[in-house]
């Protein structure tokens, strides 16, 4: 299922289903949408902190199911990751969000809503910026031209100026999934694993030393989940270096060792994930990947 495509003067629901924004980012996040020609509507509890959380479960969940239910909104946009969102899985009503399907969007901790909403409601989510994204040009011009006009197929790649490398083959088609390595990673072994049989695995992660890339991939194979694959998309993996390897390996060795030793079609260097800029990638729609030319070639519309 799709959900709406959106329009000039359409409603785009706020949602802070994981850590706490400072206010003012998010007022500033509204009235950018509010200049771009939307309406924005506002979770009761956006605001709210609980430790490291924008409040309590229940109150996040409940906002998150308000927005479905609510006829007036067109699109859910959550504000930031950071750490929450396996919390609510349990706690949500996958039925309400299956009979509203809508645009939903985010990225980093919300991997687990976008991947568990395809998978349980069978519903396209977005792998998006949010609140705390600072637009620039190839930026929302990603984010508007997939949520706006992906109504027929189309291709996402980088920018003309940044390169993607490829190995194992030249295509793969299947269904994308997947977003940040960490919470694919903390989804093992529940009910809302992704599921990565036969489909494009998508990955990118943030402030994690090379050996936990190491240890997280390594998971992954172990588990089985990555021979599933029919080919792996590696996006941004900022602030995952180190200042010298004189005790580490590097992190292209690492996906050397761990991704490209498993002699599947990859793509490296796409550029979606915590830096910029940052495109959106919609979860769950079939894709042709182009290796070798660096693009995601769409084959069905991804919002109707």
């Amino acid at each position: 299922m799709l959900g709406k495509r959106l329009r000039s003067g359409d409603t785009i629901g706020i949602v802070s289903p994981s850590g706490a924004l400072e206010p003012e980012k998010i007022k500033d996040s509204i009235k950018f949408l509010n200049g771009l020609g939307f309406k924005t509507k506002e979770g009761k509890h956006i605001y709210d902190r609980w430790g490291y959380l924008a409040g309590k479960d229940i109150d996040r969940v409940q906002d998150l199911m308000d927005m479905f239910l609510d006829p007036e909104v067109d699109m859910v946009l959550c504000t930031r990751g950071g750490y929450g969102t396996a919390r609510l899985l349990d706690l949500m009503d996958f039925d309400i969000i299956k009979r509203n399907p809508k645009i939903f969007a985010g990225f980093s901790d919300i991997t687990a809503l976008l991947n568990s909403i395809f998978e349980k409601c069978n519903i396209i989510t977005f792998h998006s910026p949010m609140c705390n994204t600072d637009f620039d040009d190839f930026t929302l011009k990603s984010f508007l031209n997939t949520i706006m006009s992906g109504y027929t197929p189309f291709t996402i790649e980088n920018p003309e100026n940044i390169s993607t490398d490829h190995f194992n083959g030249d295509y793969a088609s299947g269904k994308l999934v997947g977003g940040n390595l960490s919470l694919i990673c903390s989804l093992l072994g529940t009910p809302y694993a992704v599921n990565t049989e036969d489909k494009i695995l998508f990955i990118e992660d943030v402030n994690e030393e090379p050996y936990k890339i190491d240890r997280m991939l390594t998971q992954l194979i172990l588990s089985g989940d990555l021979r599933k694959c029919r080919g792996f998309i590696m996006g941004q993996f900022k602030n995952c270096q180190l200042p010298n390897y004189e005790r580490s390996l590097t992190l292209n060795e690492i996906l050397e060792d761990r991704i490209l030793s498993l002699k599947k079609p990859t793509l490296i260097n796409f550029q979606s994930g915590h830096s910029y800029p940052r495109i959106t990638l919609p979860i769950g729609a079939n894709v042709e990947v182009d290796f070798k030319e660096g693009k995601i070639n769409l084959l069905e519309p991804v919002v109707k």
